[in-house]
């Protein structure tokens, strides 16, 4: 990311001849200095559609975000785009849901602490209070909302209800060991996401782990990717995979997962909070 203070302008549209031109001529057209781009051209099911992201230097335009999204409107209404825009001096506010697993949350924390990922976290919600100490020593206030069979309709209310009031822009699931229901995910779309233990959609359900070792897999991997209601298989965000043999035992790839599940979910959460992440339908592009 660049020091100084940038725009990022991100979207898609049915692909055509002059899009390039026709959005960096607006940018050039009011002064604008553009600090980087990246476009990419794919063929899919429904045609061939453009992506892009453009930063552009704030302080080289003579107006802010409201007045840029109200000039630039007609351009993208033209092109049929998808689009938003983004200031890099805004923080963006990430509330995070964890049950007991700790080891993606200890590194997420790690990380806002150190300012590699500068965001807000303005609370951690839980539906166990395991972690509830750990928290609340990193200042960052806690809320058990726990989730039964009886009361999922109420908690879940419950945590909408949290996000909303703090303002949220994004929900993490640092290994959140419940079931978003379906008008949470229609509520946020592209707003929450997850980590899962392999390559969707494989080895689904109790001790993953297990279950590889029984089939002798080579390779452990992890996915990040969004929610949607359908369990698992929201647009892909990032994946990584890390070798191992027969030597290893459960233990050593439960040990390698959470290492790779840590890793995957930090960068697929930076790709996300710098609008490096264009979704159509369930297709990804990810300008890393």
């Amino acid at each position: 990311m660049h020091p100084q203070r940038f725009y990022t302008l991100s979207a898609s549209c049915p692909d055509r001849v002059g899009i390039v031109a026709r959005v960096s001529g607006f940018i050039a057209e009011h002064q604008g200095w553009i600090l980087e781009s990246r476009y990419h051209a794919d063929d899919g099911n429904d045609g061939s559609r453009y992506f892009m992201r453009i930063e552009v230097k704030a302080d080289s335009l003579p107006f802010h975000l409201a007045e840029f999204r109200e000039r630039f409107r007609p351009i993208a209404d033209e092109l049929q785009m998808d689009w938003k825009i983004s200031d890099s001096a805004v923080k963006k506010r990430v509330i995070i849901l964890v049950s007991k697993q700790e080891h993606c949350l200890y590194d997420l924390l790690a990380r806002w602490q150190s300012k590699e990922l500068d965001i807000e976290i303005p609370c951690i919600i839980s539906n166990h209070d395991t972690l509830k100490g750990f928290v609340e020593w990193h200042g960052i206030p806690f809320h058990l909302v726990p989730v039964n069979p009886d009361n999922k309709a109420a908690a879940y209310a419950e945590m909408q209800r949290l996000f909303d009031d703090v303002k949220g822009d994004t929900i993490v699931l640092a290994r959140y060991m419940q079931i978003i229901p379906q008008e949470i995910c229609s509520a946020y779309p592209g707003q929450i996401i997850n980590i899962h233990h392999s390559f969707l959609p494989s080895f689904v359900g109790a001790k993953p782990y297990h279950q590889a070792y029984q089939r002798g897999v080579k390779l452990i991997g992890a996915t990040c990717h969004y929610v949607t209601s359908e369990l698992d298989q929201g647009p892909i965000i990032e994946q990584d995979v890390i070798r191992i043999d027969h030597s290893d035992s459960v233990d050593d790839m439960v040990r390698y997962g959470k290492d790779i599940e840590k890793a995957v979910l930090a960068r697929g959460l930076r790709y996300h909070l710098e609008d490096r992440v264009l979704v159509h339908g369930s297709k990804t592009v990810v300008f890393r």
